[in-house]
């Protein structure tokens, strides 16, 4: 079965199309094109911001004019990791997808769903001709895995709706109302070298094979963290 089969077809067709462009945080420019692209294809009103987001907006539907403008929110970038053994180029080629029962994935990478499936259900509504909607603004923002600058960035004048829906969620059953922020922090240690003595021996580790696990989805689980038991086995 391919990707492009699955129902609603709009959304799935929009995410594999994603998909097929190279998006690692920080090199966004190919999204962006096709973004733009997509925009222009779609006789939407797009541009793109001082920092590298894409707007869209797309006029209300017949006799929804006078409703309170939506705002739809998702980032272009990915997290782009790899299996060991996979031979992968993030900045060059799509991530290779498959259906394995009732699930997508990926052919040993990450599969890009954090947070491409938002910006295809984005892009499936704005592409829609029967969809009911207010006036709708689409703001598809930058690096929100490395430093959240395409949002911090972004100039809010170039907005007028008053609701905001962002669609980077970790649940497909639950809603969210309210507000979140991060925090980066850079720490520097001083450390002296020592001589490796006559008859020592150096050991290479590898940790691998943990579950792994979104940090704010599957925290609570307890599942193994390779850099805190890293940090366990070399510290004794």
């Amino acid at each position: 079965m391919s990707i492009r089969t699955l129902e609603p077809n709009s959304l799935w067709n929009a995410f594999a199309d994603l998909n097929a462009v190279p998006r690692p945080s920080k090199k966004e420019e190919r999204i962006r094109a096709f973004m733009v692209d997509f925009g222009n294809r779609n006789g939407l009103e797009t541009q793109v911001d001082n920092i590298g987001n894409v707007i869209m907006k797309k006029a209300a539907s017949a006799g929804m004019e006078n409703k309170i403008p939506v705002i739809l929110q998702s980032h272009l970038d990915m997290v782009h990791q790899k299996n060991e053994q996979t031979i992968f180029d993030f900045d060059q080629e799509g991530i290779k997808m498959k259906i394995s029962g009732d699930w997508v994935l990926a052919e040993g990478t990450t599969l890009g769903a954090d947070n491409g499936i938002g910006v295809a259900a984005i892009m499936a509504i704005l592409a829609s001709k029967d969809i009911q909607h207010p006036p709708l603004e689409a703001l598809f923002t930058i690096d929100e895995e490395t430093g959240m600058t395409g949002a911090k960035e972004m100039d809010g004048s170039m907005f007028s709706g008053k609701i905001l829906l962002n669609l980077d969620t970790e649940d497909d059953d639950e809603l969210s109302i309210g507000c979140a922020g991060g925090i980066d922090t850079n720490t520097s240690y001083q450390y002296g070298e020592t001589a490796i003595n006559t008859g020592w021996q150096v050991l290479k580790i590898k940790l691998r094979g943990l579950l792994g696990g979104h940090s704010g989805m599957d925290i609570d689980k307890g599942r193994g963290n390779a850099n805190k038991w890293m940090a366990r086995c070399c510290g004794n």
